[in-house]
């Protein structure tokens, strides 16, 4: 199928505006000339005028589509907009009484297209776009005169170069999904000055520093795994304290000490660093995270004593701590070995079975050990005075699976 530019749709757009008949916009004639493209240009009825704004921008976007294995497209054809597949319509806020395209889902449709510019930055009433697993490349369009979106899913597709700050700024913008393409580059602060509620950016090529920005959004869902990104996390993370539930950040190359303010996460279920350079003890601020159910540590260079308090935790479903160079673990920890929620395995505890060697162990307390900032902090309990927190024996629940999780599959969850 022939690939058409940017400039041919805003051409077919004037075109195809001028063939279509409203059942409420009589004033709009049709015409009846041959169409370059093939679409036929007879006379059309549409359920309201916004519908026939948006026809000659869909139909001009189907003439790019460069593949459709599915035939997900085959009825993209008459005044029905409402019923083509993929395409939801809805009452818009600003005319409850009119009829507009609101919403599109292309999820697993295995369309193929060079651009999506001329296309969902074109569609005004336009509030979520999703379209995980296609075969969409170029740039993402700028929808900030989008006047209601707040919903884009641009997952396990082609888009390449650098962070799209074409969403940088879209107000009402409150779920970012945009893993598992070809973005490189760094994160830009921005992102994190949004009100987001939900932002996976994971599966990309991003590198450079978590901006020190970067507890500014209230998202509750953060997954930033299997990237390159570096440095520590930045302290702000305690200002999600209200919001964060989830945050994946593992297999990337971040460094430095678990920040104390890691504790003040009272919302958060899931954490997980696991394959980074991270290092330092255990903050005991930790055991403040009452809702924690999955922490995941492994495979970093974290040291000493595994704090009694954290394993206390009465909703701790899984810890993983293997892959470390700890060197005690007390009675309550040593419980939950036993009851298969804490994995210990590949550290330098004597007497628990599957460590690291002593030459191995020895050798990093004597070369690796990197003492934290703030080391004050590292024996404080923020949530002291009103501590709860008390060892009840391993207790039968079921977990909820995590959402982030699902996030590391390709496909839509």
């Amino acid at each position: 199928m022939e690939i058409l530019t940017y400039n041919t749709i805003s051409f077919l757009f004037l075109y195809f505006f001028v063939s279509v008949l409203c059942q409420n916009g009589s004033d709009i004639s049709p015409i009846s000339s041959p169409s370059p493209f093939g679409v036929s240009t007879k006379q059309l009825i549409f359920k309201d005028r916004r519908l026939a704004v948006v026809y000659p921008i869909i139909q001009a976007f189907k003439a790019t589509i460069t593949e459709d294995p599915l035939n997900r497209t085959g009825n993209w054809v008459g005044g029905d907009i409402c019923n083509y597949t993929g395409f939801y319509c809805d009452n818009p806020p600003d005319n409850l009484s009119a009829i507009s395209l609101a919403g599109i889902d292309f999820n697993g449709f295995l369309l193929g297209a060079p651009t999506l510019e001329g296309f969902i930055d074109k569609l005004p009433d336009l509030a979520i776009f999703h379209a995980n697993s296609n075969k969409f490349a170029g740039s993402i369009p700028d929808i900030s005169q989008l006047k209601y979106f707040y919903e884009l899913d641009l997952s396990n597709n082609v888009h390449a170069g650098t962070f799209p700050m074409t969403v940088i700024g879209v107000k009402d913008l409150s779920f970012l999904d945009i893993r598992f393409n070809l973005f490189s580059g760094s994160v830009p602060p921005e992102i994190f000055n949004q009100a987001l509620e939900v932002l996976f950016i994971n599966n990309n090529d991003f590198t450079a520093k978590l901006p020190e920005n970067f507890g500014s959004t209230p998202v509750r869902y953060l997954t930033l795994a299997n990237n390159k990104l570096t440095g520590s996390i930045p302290r702000s993370i305690g200002n999600l304290n209200m919001s964060l539930i989830e945050v994946l950040l593992l297999n990337n190359k971040l460094t430095g000490c678990l920040p104390y303010e890691v504790g003040f996460l009272k919302e958060l279920k899931l954490f997980d660093v696991e394959d980074n350079l991270l290092t330092g003890p255990l903050p005991c601020s930790l055991s403040c995270l009452d809702k924690i159910e999955l922490l995941n540590l492994a495979n970093n260079l974290f040291y000493w004593e595994v704090p009694e308090e954290l394993c206390a935790l009465v909703n701790l479903e899984n810890l993983t701590l293997s892959g470390n160079y700890f060197t005690k673990v007390g009675p309550i920890c040593r419980k939950l070995i036993k009851n298969g929620i804490l994995d210990m395995r590949q550290n330098c505890v004597p007497d628990l079975p599957h460590q690291r060697s002593l030459l191995e162990c020895t050798e990093f307390y004597l070369k690796y050990i990197r003492f934290c900032p703030y080391p004050e902090t590292y024996k404080i309990i923020p949530c002291k005075d009103d501590y709860h927190h008390h060892w009840e024996g391993s207790k039968a629940k079921t977990m909820k699976a995590p959402v982030t999780y699902k996030t590391l599959s390709r496909h839509k969850f």
